[in-house]
């Protein structure tokens, strides 16, 4: 098994099985390799899981450590009223961060180590196509 894939699906295990009121708002979480969609299918809110990248060094003679980035996608179209419509989008970011930070992943031996959002949101797919993304980089440590 992939230890970049593992870490990405057990990322999405987690946010699919927080307790009811966690978020602001319900969404399914899915891993994708390729996180594209038609505008039509952005009506409804998507988070989308892709795993980014891995570093992986020497911890032990029998053992290494990998650094899984894992990237969580937010992303939805929005109507003709961006500055109410962008806030609870920005909240709900916020709140994925705030639940997986300094949170085991129940299913493998992996740490959180950090979490990065950048872009808090793309302002050109905003301009162009009235689509908020935002991206979460999470960070987890997992010995091998």
């Amino acid at each position: 098994m992939s230890v970049t894939i593992d870490v990405a699906d057990a990322v999405v295990m987690e946010l699919a099985g927080a307790p009811a009121g966690t978020f602001n708002q319900p969404f399914t979480p899915q891993r994708r390799v390729l996180p594209q969609f038609e505008l039509s299918e952005l009506k409804d809110l998507k988070v989308t899981v892709v795993p980014r990248a891995v570093e992986i060094t020497s911890a032990t003679r029998a053992h290494s450590q990998h650094d899984v980035q894992i990237d969580i996608g937010v992303q939805k179209r929005l109507g003709k009223e961006l500055e109410s419509e962008i806030e609870p989008l920005v909240e709900l970011v916020e709140q994925i961060a705030a639940y997986l930070g300094r949170r085991p992943l129940g299913s493998i031996p992996a740490a959180w180590v950090r979490t990065a959002n950048d872009p808090i949101y793309a302002a050109e797919h905003l301009a162009d196509d009235r689509v908020f993304t935002s991206v979460l980089t999470v960070t987890y440590r997992v010995m091998v």
